[in-house]
C-alpha cells in the first residue's frame, strides 16, 4: 500500500510544480489547431456560391421563380452566358413563370398555367421561349423537351448605361422586363381579363 501512496504523492507534487507549464502547453496546442483549421478554410476561397439565391416576382397576374446570379466583375453576355445558346435565364434550376390569366406574350396567346422560361440571348435580340416541361435543371435537357414549346419569339435588346449587378425580372401590366449587366429586354404582355 505504501508504494501506491508514494507514487500518488509524487505525481501530485510534479503536477503542482508544473501546472502552469502544462496549462500553457495545452493552450498553445489548442491555438495552433485553431489557426491551422482557419488557414485550411481560406485556401480554397470560392468567388461564386454553389447556389445563387432564389428570387421571386409576385404580381396579381404573373409569378416568377428564378435563381438570381450576380455579375461580380464578370463579362456576362457573350462569355458567361454565350450568345446563340439556350439559357435558363437565371441560375441553378430553370426559371419558371406562372400566368394567372390568359395572356399574349410578345403577341402570342398563352393559357393560364406554369411554364419553364428560357431565352437565347443575342447581341441585338433575344429569343423568348415558354416550355410546358416543368422541373428542369438549367437548360441541359431543353433539346429533349423543345417539342413542348408554346412560345418562341424574338424581342430586341435595349442597352443600359448603368450596370445592373443582379439579374432582375420586373412585371408591369404591359411588359415583362429582364435586366442584367448592361442588357435589358422588354417582352410585351397583354393580360386578358
Amino acid at each position: 500500500m505504501q508504494p501506491l501512496f508514494f507514487a500518488t504523492t509524487v505525481i501530485c507534487f510534479i503536477l503542482h510544480l508544473y501546472m502552469k507549464q502544462i496549462i500553457a502547453l495545452l493552450l498553445l496546442l489548442a491555438t495552433g489547431f485553431a489557426a491551422t483549421a482557419q488557414q485550411s478554410g481560406t485556401t480554397t476561397q470560392q468567388t461564386t456560391p454553389l447556389l445563387s439565391p432564389r428570387a421571386y416576382v409576385n404580381t396579381k397576374h404573373v409569378y416568377i421563380s428564378y435563381g438570381q446570379p450576380s455579375k461580380r466583375n464578370r463579362v456576362i453576355f457573350g462569355e458567361l452566358v454565350p450568345y446563340g445558346q439556350v439559357w435558363r435565364t437565371g441560375a441553378n434550376e430553370a426559371t419558371e413563370i406562372t400566368f394567372r390569366n390568359k395572356m399574349k406574350i410578345a403577341g402570342v396567346p398563352v393559357d393560364t398555367g406554369t411554364y419553364t422560361f428560357f431565352t437565347i440571348p443575342g447581341e441585338k435580340e433575344w429569343t423568348i421561349i415558354l416550355n410546358k416541361q416543368l422541373g428542369q435543371w438549367g437548360a441541359y435537357e431543353y433539346d429533349k423537351h423543345k417539342d413542348k414549346d408554346v412560345v418562341k419569339v424574338n424581342v430586341p435588346v435595349v442597352p443600359m448605361k448603368k450596370v445592373q449587378e443582379k439579374l432582375v425580372y420586373e412585371v408591369s401590366r404591359k411588359v415583362l422586363t429582364i435586366k442584367w449587366d448592361k442588357t435589358c429586354v422588354n417582352i410585351p404582355l397583354i393580360i386578358n381579363q
